[in-house]
């Protein structure tokens, strides 16, 4: 395997012209110098959701931490994160939802790793939201209620918290900020605009501390019981993005900052990286309402033509959606009828009056949107809906829906088999539409762990000293993007792992 061949060559003597091997993976010569050292149990590096909860439950635990942040603030995504109650629920039905989810991943998970999330979630998330609460941060426990979907359509007796930071555009980043106060409270210290450079190990490979780039120079963070990586996905680092994720190039992406850094320290200290496709997020959930998402709505390029089963989930879209020329748009199209004849598929869709939120020409108050990014349009005829939702080629767009009422009117999809009763004519103004942008949110593939959160060497042995916790971590997808079976699912993974982390370091 390639990845294993160079994990631990040197940069020394390579052609990049001539050296098939990436550049990310020839690790550099150690740091030497440092102006400074300073002893820590634990090392924390990565002050976001996997991150924060991680160096706090450290502390409450009696560990002395160091939290290492490249940015100069705590950073994070998302707003909802899911965790089972196993009090509350049949141990059979969580391994039911287990399998699900296993499953939806293409089978190719370490269901270990789901067990993590699924067997300590609940404890983890009713322990974060207690101290959400207590750091002032925006939470709601929506508990069950957010998965009335999943429970519909599997009537498992499973009790959820779910961890909701907002609303919009307050998310999990703010609240992360706001923990980051409580974390220094607790003994913690917090190094911003300290990006580590390198994993120190000692003779044996023991991983025994970390080498930062500080103000002043290199300091050296000792770790007598270990270190914990959490700094995110790879999806600014191009090299790597080409390397690993090589479709998604012409998707615009969300975030920035994230360039790797510690799935390249892991990789250099013996790791190595899951040997599965890699999963990915890419989506748009605040286009429209979120009841939108999966509506099975006529959906349209912006050259006016359909392009797949509308029965296709929105987290697949960006399968369609590839090429230069879409760069992840589409748009979903309906008319003022669309309550009624969406009647009978069993999906709680936002009304009229409510789809005003997500309307950028309606004048009034907005509350849990996002600002820019919302692009839900309504129009008396459809060439005045397809100049707003920016369809290129309008006369296109115009036969297509002709032609899509006529396989409404018959029943009958010719161009993609959508079943009948989804087959909604779109002839009663006005018409509405939701132009949708998917983006690449964030990677969530990584390093090869257990389901102790330790990182695995070549063989499979663990590296002591060294554990992987949240979207650098992985084993726990690998399919074409993230399930949504789950609503929170990576979210609620990401705490729990961080806090499992933190108990596996301390015994706590």
């Amino acid at each position: 395997m390639i990845l294993e061949k160079y994990s631990h060559q040197s940069t020394s003597g390579s052609d990049p012209q001539t050296d098939p091997c990436p550049s990310f993976l020839k690790r550099p010569g150690p740091v030497t110098e440092f102006s400074s050292v300073k002893d820590y149990d634990i090392v924390v590096i990565g002050a976001g959701s996997p991150g924060v909860p991680c160096a706090l439950k450290a502390a409450e635990c009696g560990a002395k931490v160091a939290l290492i942040q490249k940015e100069p603030e705590a950073a994070a995504c998302g707003n909802f994160g899911a965790g089972i109650d196993l009090s509350r629920s049949d141990a059979a039905d969580v391994e039911s939802l287990v399998s699900l989810l296993v499953a939806a991943s293409s089978h190719r998970p370490k269901r270990e790793l789901i067990e993590t999330w699924a067997k300590n979630s609940g404890e983890a998330l009713h322990w974060l939201i207690e101290r959400s609460r207590e750091a002032g941060a925006q939470v709601v426990d929506m508990g069950t209620a957010a998965h009335g979907g999943l429970l519909k359509k599997h009537p498992w007796n499973i009790e959820f918290l779910t961890c909701v930071f907002g609303p919009k555009p307050y998310d999990t980043g703010e609240a992360m900020k706001a923990l980051c106060k409580m974390v220094e409270q607790k003994g913690v210290h917090i190094f911003y605009n300290t990006p580590a450079r390198q994993l120190i190990q000692d003779s044996d490979g023991h991983v025994t501390g970390v080498a930062a780039e500080g103000k002043d120079g290199y300091i050296r963070f000792n770790a007598r019981r270990g270190v914990v990586v959490a700094t995110g996905d790879y999806a600014n680092d191009k090299e790597m993005m080409d390397y690993y994720l090589p479709d998604v190039t012409n998707l615009d992406l969300k975030r920035t900052g994230r360039t790797g850094d510690g799935h390249k320290m892991i990789l250099w200290a013996g790791g190595r990286m899951e040997n599965v496709g890699h999963t990915k997020m890419c989506h748009d959930m605040d286009a429209g309402p979120t009841s939108f998402m999966d509506a099975p709505f006529m959906r349209v390029k912006l050259n006016g033509q359909r392009f797949c089963s509308e029965t296709v989930g929105m987290e697949l879209m960006n399968c369609y959606l590839l090429s230069q020329e879409d760069s992840g748009h589409y748009c979903e199209i309906f008319d003022s009828a669309y309550q009624k004849k969406a009647a009978g598929w069993d999906m709680n869709l936002d009304d009229k009056e409510s789809l005003k939120n997500w309307m950028p020409e309606e004048n009034i108050e907005r509350k849990g949107v996002v600002d820019g990014l919302i692009h839900t349009y309504k129009a008396d005829t459809l060439e005045h809906l397809a100049e707003k939702l920016e369809i290129r080629d309008v006369d296109t767009f115009i036969k297509m829906v002709k032609a899509y009422n006529t396989m409404a009117a018959s029943g009958k999809d010719t161009q993609y088999g959508v079943p009948a009763k989804f087959l909604t004519s779109i002839d009663t103004p006005p018409y509405y539409g939701i132009h949708r942008h998917i983006r690449f949110t964030v990677g969530c593939s990584g390093v090869e762990v257990n389901e102790k959160l330790q990182c695995l060497d070549g063989e499979g042995n663990p590296i002591p000293g060294l554990y992987a916790v949240g979207n650098l971590a992985g084993n726990f997808y690998g399919g074409t993007d993230y399930p949504l079976d789950v609503l929170g699912l990576n979210l609620g993974h990401n705490y729990t792992e961080g806090y499992v982390a933190a108990k596996e370091l301390t015994g706590c």
